[in-house]
């Protein structure tokens, strides 16, 4: 059982305060850590003109923003992702290497939209057709890198739809390697995040290749499609997405100082409100949001109390520095707990874990639960088991507290 108890008021730092008690029989102690600063800003709403969008912020695991994150959409080329994580899966299994050459088709050379501009008859290494896709969206080279790898692109699409269920796309569905229309290819811009964090994540090797700002083949130059990448706004990737059904879409990932971005926007009316959109909502992510220094690394939190021990008290302290994401307007708004076992039985270690911080966090979402977080908390000093008085005061105390126990049941049957 949780006994939440208030007693003695400790101040811990500018943050916060902890209430804390000494108890006789050990029983869950939970620390209220009340928070103490206040922030004049208010939270404001935030909003984009594309049908679908989402935000993460990959530093701290945290959705920041969605609209109608979860409906399939069609993707238009974004879905290629999915075409160049097979490819990536392939080179790390070593089925293939950068080097590997993979003759083009007549139905890829013939493939209408977006090109590198292929020959039907040319063997082209992985590696260029990687860059054919990542760089210029190339349709024929996701037709070569499908048939090359599956033997026909109809069995390539088979191998996409498996890997989504096995990665958890849960509203995603391929009907060709391309992304080109077609009834039933769809994904949410939600599975498009996760693509683009995997292939980030498991594919470092291979990243760069988005960041490339143009690309050649058969004396043809071509600019990367990426309306972000000279922006000064730290992004390296990912890949953008236009057809009249879809509308212009785009997945891109940005560093900034110690924090990672990553969105997608899908159904925007043109390629200058796509860049437009891309770059209001990186500002503001970056911008409405702030790490802040919750605890400094080895912070003393406070006091508990310790069963038959050397010290009556053992203080309590983090480990290393916590830190979490704010949203500015809610910075009033967080709390944490210390839960712990109490008292704390003798003998005790320096820096043996007794027990956990539990830190809630205001959803970034209107309407969403709160976020936890949770870490360790520490012993700061060695503790040793008390000599033979402090044991037979511990036994008083217990009789003690049995008898008032007995009393008070004795009342109560009477």
């Amino acid at each position: 059982m949780i006994h939440t108890l208030y007693i003695k008021n400790y101040n811990i730092n500018h943050f916060f305060k902890v209430d804390y008690i000494s108890y006789l029989i050990p029983s869950m102690i939970l620390f209220k850590l009340v928070i103490l600063f206040i922030s004049s800003n208010f939270a404001l709403g935030f909003d984009t003109t594309a049908k679908s969008a989402i935000v993460y912020d990959e530093t701290t695991k945290s959705v920041l923003f969605e609209k109608y994150a979860d409906k399939p959409l069609p993707p238009a080329s974004m879905s290629k992702l999915m075409t160049l994580l097979l490819t990536f899966e392939a080179l790390e299994e070593k089925r293939i290497n950068l080097s590997t050459k993979f003759r083009v088709s007549e139905k890829a050379a013939t493939k209408g939209g977006s090109t590198m501009f292929l020959e039907k008859n040319q063997q082209v290494s992985v590696e260029d057709l990687i860059k054919g896709i990542s760089i210029v969206s190339g349709n024929d080279a996701c037709i070569v890198i499908a048939e090359g790898l599956n033997g026909t692109e109809e069995s390539f699409v088979k191998r996409m739809n498996l890997k989504a269920k096995d990665i958890g796309l849960t509203n995603s569905n391929f009907n060709n390697s391309t992304g080109w229309p077609s009834p039933g290819h769809v994904m949410s811009v939600r599975d498009l995040l996760k693509i683009a964090i995997l292939i980030r994540e498991k594919y470092p090797n291979y990243y760069n290749y988005f960041l490339e700002t143009n690309y050649t083949w058969n004396d043809i130059s071509q600019p990367n499609r990426n309306p972000l990448l000279n922006l000064n706004l730290g992004v390296d990737g990912l890949k953008t997405g236009h057809t009249t059904e879809a509308g212009y879409g785009l997945v891109a990932s940005s560093q900034l100082g110690e924090r990672r971005v990553t969105f997608v926007i899908a159904g925007t009316n043109s390629k200058e409100e796509r860049k437009f959109e891309g770059e209001k909502l990186l500002q503001w992510a970056y911008r409405d949001f702030k790490i802040v220094e919750i605890f400094p690394e080895n912070h003393a939190l406070g006091k508990a109390p310790v069963w038959i021990g050397s010290q009556d008290f053992v203080e309590l302290k983090t480990n290393s520095k916590i830190q979490e994401l704010l949203p500015y307007g809610k910075l009033n708004e967080i709390k944490a707990e210390l839960h712990i076992i109490s008292p704390i039985t003798a003998p005790i270690k320096y820096n043996e874990k007794l027990g956990t911080l539990k830190i809630f966090i205001p959803s970034f979402i209107e309407g969403q639960e709160e976020r936890i977080v949770e870490y360790p908390i520490f012993s700061s000093s060695e503790i040793n088991k008390g000599g033979f008085s402090k044991k037979f005061i511990a036994a008083l105390k217990v009789s003690f507290s049995k008898i008032y126990q007995l009393v008070k049941f004795e009342k109560y049957l009477n």
